[in-house]
């Protein structure tokens, strides 16, 4: 991986009272902020670390910008297909901002030299800013890598020991990058595309989450009609007490106020190719969504909402529970193995597949896009 070291814009704690009002507002009042002195500038390019502590565990990673020829070379891969009208909307963003407020987050096969370099800089040196956001109970660490000698040391590693990396959160910022820089290469040196704005954390500092559905399916048929078209796929038993998923190919469905384990048949396993990876959104999508429901695209049907798995059991029941038509469906999450096997083949996850913690906060570090002054 090119990676190279630039000169961030970050918040002025002294002047901001509620660190998870400035995150949420960010978007929509950047050039506001930026305005009245809520922002620092670095004084010159560097590195800088990042780290995000919730529950006693902390979780590492590196800032920094990449090239995008990297992208452009496969060695940053996508597991997400995009929507042309989401790039659209995210350049209108970048445009107006004049910057990009939050990092594409890349995960990567775990390189020890990389994670000892980061925990014993982080442990020996003080940060440069640390903030806590009360609404998650994170605690936000940065520190700012300006020696020479270190970016030298930490650009070979990445360079020598990276080989590639996976978008974890970011799909849409990505492509958009890419496009603007092939758009406005050598025809607007007003803004900088090429480079992609990243927050580099390894494999074993991130944790993937389940990312579940709700979906109106009740209109047209009853809860029983519909339990029985299931159980010609899925071997079903009634829960006593709502619970998670145990295992891959386990679903957790909640309809009318009832839990139900789902397990795929195993004739239904038995289709699938030898060398597909086999996700269970992938045959909710194609045998429930649409074979039973008549779900034709997850990707626009407005009958299909997701709630992230950090809502949990409660969270499921509660956006299940807001129409009698609704169907709560949860899932495994997927394996880090999955993803990266299929990223590798060039092939794509169904729509909100995975849900990454921690998560980077808008507004905590942003790359301009116009050169800076001083």
């Amino acid at each position: 991986m090119q990676i190279k070291p630039f000169q961030a814009t970050y918040p002025n704690f002294d002047f901001i009272a509620s660190p998870d009002s400035f995150c949420d507002d960010a978007k929509n009042s950047f050039r506001e902020f930026q305005a009245n002195g809520f922002f620092d500038q670095s004084l010159g390019t560097a590195f800088y670390i990042y780290q995000i502590e919730k529950d006693a565990r902390k979780h590492t990673g590196l800032i920094a910008l990449d090239d995008v020829e990297d992208f452009f070379s496969g060695k940053v891969k996508k597991h997400e297909k995009t929507l042309s009208e989401r790039e659209q909307q995210q350049m209108q963003l970048f445009l107006r901002w004049g910057a990009i407020l939050k990092p594409i987050l890349l995960t990567y096969q775990p390189v020890p030299d990389i994670s000892r370099w980061l925990d014993s800089f982080a442990s020996s040196n003080k940060p440069t800013f640390s903030t806590r956001f009360v609404k998650d109970g994170q605690i936000h660490r940065v520190w700012t890598v300006t020696d020479p000698t270190e970016i030298d040391h930490l650009r070979r590693l990445f360079a020598e020991r990276v080989a590639c990396t996976y978008i974890a959160d970011g799909h849409h910022r990505t492509t958009t990058v890419a496009l603007l820089h092939e758009r406005l290469k050598d025809k607007n040196p007003e803004f900088n595309f090429d480079n992609l704005f990243c927050a580099f954390f390894a494999a074993d500092q991130l944790d993937i989450l389940d990312y579940n559905r709700v979906v109106e399916g009740l209109k047209d048929i009853s809860p029983t009609q519909f339990i029985v078209k299931m159980s010609k796929i899925f071997d079903i038993d009634v829960l006593q007490e709502p619970r998670k998923p145990f295992s891959k190919h386990e679903l957790v469905m909640y309809v009318h106020k009832e839990w139900y384990s789902l397990h795929w048949k195993k004739e239904v396993l038995a289709t699938s190719p030898k060398n597909r990876v086999v996700l269970d959104a992938t045959l909710l999508n194609e045998l429930v969504l649409r074979d039973i429901i008549g779900i034709q695209d997850v990707r626009t049907d407005t009958r299909i909402s997701y709630v992230d798995g950090v809502k949990g059991l409660d969270g499921l029941r509660k956006t299940t529970n807001e129409s009698d038509n609704r169907i709560g469906f949860m899932l495994y999450p997927v394996s880090f193995e999955d993803l990266m096997l299929i990223a590798d083949a060039g092939e794509s996850l169904p729509p909100k597949s995975t849900y990454f913690e921690p998560r980077m906060k808008s507004g905590m570090l942003v790359q301009m896009l116009k050169p800076q002054e001083g």
